[in-house]
């Protein structure tokens, strides 16, 4: 996944990819593909809330 990559991005990719899953637009091949693009996704979007949850403590913190 490209760190350059906007979290707003990786959702919308994300909702696409469920969109297609629940509307049966996808064959049996490409649901495996998008199951694993979808993990990925998720993954970037769980680490990047993270690292910015970390960054405003770090600022809380420094602020009080």
């Amino acid at each position: 996944m490209n760190d350059e990559m906007k979290y707003e991005a990786a959702m919308a990719q994300l909702e696409g990819i469920v969109r297609k899953m629940e509307s049966n637009e996808l064959d049996i091949d490409e649901i495996a593909a998008q199951l694993k693009a979808a993990q990925r996704l998720i993954k970037f979007c769980k680490d990047k809330l993270s690292k910015t949850e970390a960054e405003l403590s770090k600022i809380q913190a420094e602020g009080e």
